[in-house]
């Protein structure tokens, strides 16, 4: 029992992420009792992580190096074939573009500081299957290729005192973050890990207007026209060295 007390709680999500992620795509689905029990487990103990569990604190960003460093870091704790983990840091006013996560589960915990969340599904039915034609983009041919139809699925804001946000392959899946009144920071969990050679490769995404011009939509759960684009110019991101416990597993 001392020893467990002892076990930091960052190890302790580690080995839960691990639990809960090693036979997804085999054994595991969306909707497999064991799974969800498992991700329940991990929500808790994401719930409790606070940035001082990982010695990371907030920090003043002088005005005169705001332009000349990237706008978010990246602090990696560990990665294994099932699942990657570490901690992004938002200066502030920073943005991580629309982007998506292909097959792949994701769970971030606000660390300190306030971000807004825009969550976005794909849809199946390509750009003009329906009678929403009139409302498509005018573009050129090579861009109606990367032309998306997707649905506004929730906008939140979330803070330390909130619980993980909560993407799957299926729902929520293409999210922008943006940091909100000051710096952020969030613990982010990928499971499994981007592998551009097995198809999980990260695409960026600009909404362009709703599909359909119906007056009656709601702002969530509405229609939306999303073009794959580059990654944008004016997002990159750096690395920093994690100062927390060591992770093992």
């Amino acid at each position: 029992m001392h020893r467990d007390n002892m076990t930091s709680l960052i190890q302790k999500i580690a080995t839960q992420a691990y639990v809960t992620f090693k036979n997804w795509g085999s054994a595991a689905n969306g909707d497999n009792k064991v799974f969800l029990e498992n991700r329940g487990e991990l929500s808790n103990l994401l719930t409790e992580i606070r940035a001082a569990d990982l010695k990371i604190a907030p920090r003043k960003i002088k005005s005169s190096t705001k332009s000349q460093s990237p706008p978010v870091t990246y602090m990696h704790i560990c990665e294994t074939d099932a699942f990657s983990m570490g901690v992004f840091l938002l200066k502030p006013g920073a943005s991580i573009p629309l982007h998506d996560h292909p097959g792949m589960n994701g769970m971030l915990k606000v660390l300190y500081g306030k971000v807004s969340i825009r969550c976005f599904d794909k849809l199946d039915n390509p750009p003009g299957a329906e009678s929403d034609t009139q409302f498509e983009p005018p573009l050129s041919p090579n861009q109606k290729d990367n032309l998306r139809r997707s649905i506004l699925r929730s906008v939140g804001e979330y803070s330390e005192e909130s619980g993980p946000c909560i993407l799957t392959p299926l729902k929520d899946n293409l999210h922008q973050i943006d940091a909100v009144d000051g710096p952020a920071a969030f613990l982010d969990i990928l499971a499994p890990p981007y592998d551009p050679d097995d198809g999980r490769d990260c695409h960026y995404y600009k909404v362009l207007q709703p599909v359909s011009q119906n007056a009656d939509k709601t702002s969530e759960q509405q229609e939306m026209w999303l073009l794959e684009i580059p990654q944008p110019e004016d997002f990159w991101c750096g690395g920093e060295p994690y100062p927390g416990p060591e992770v093992s597993l």
